[in-house]
């Protein structure tokens, strides 16, 4: 990744940062993959966010990112967990009932990229991803 910049300074501040539903419920995440997916896109956007791979997997999130320096982690993946719910409860009214308006389960991982490189990071996510499509097309 190259250096991105700030008003008066460079960075790479890169992160991988993995995070579940509540109780691990596969099922709301399975079924709405694609539109958790939108959901996280727009609330990087709209955070200065960028995305540099990320999957939706049935029963976790994985995103390897670039956060401005000038944003504290912590919170910037509190907002994005939290928009980014209430954007889904919004399109699918259900689940705040049935899920008793709760998404995300508390906490989540995160690694600075820089006790494994950026190739590494990208090849696990994007096997992780082919290894969940694999166990769907096997369960068909």
């Amino acid at each position: 990744m190259d250096n991105q910049s700030l008003a008066h300074s460079k960075y790479n501040c890169t992160y991988h940062i993995v995070f579940i539903p509540k109780y691990r419920r596969k099922v709301m995440f399975g079924n709405l993959r694609r539109e958790v997916g939108e959901a996280i896109s727009k609330v990087c956007r709209m955070e200065g966010v960028t995305i540099l791979k990320a999957a939706t997997l049935p029963d976790h999130v994985h995103m390897y990112v670039s956060i401005p320096p000038k944003e504290s982690v912590a919170k910037v993946v509190g907002r994005i967990k939290g928009k980014s719910a209430l954007i889904n409860f919004d399109r699918h009214p259900e689940y705040r009932v049935k899920y008793d308006r709760h998404f995300g389960a508390r906490g989540y991982y995160r690694e600075t990229v820089g006790n494994v490189n950026e190739a590494t990071i990208i090849k696990y996510i994007a096997d992780q991803y082919e290894r969940d499509r694999m166990e769907g097309d096997a369960k068909k």
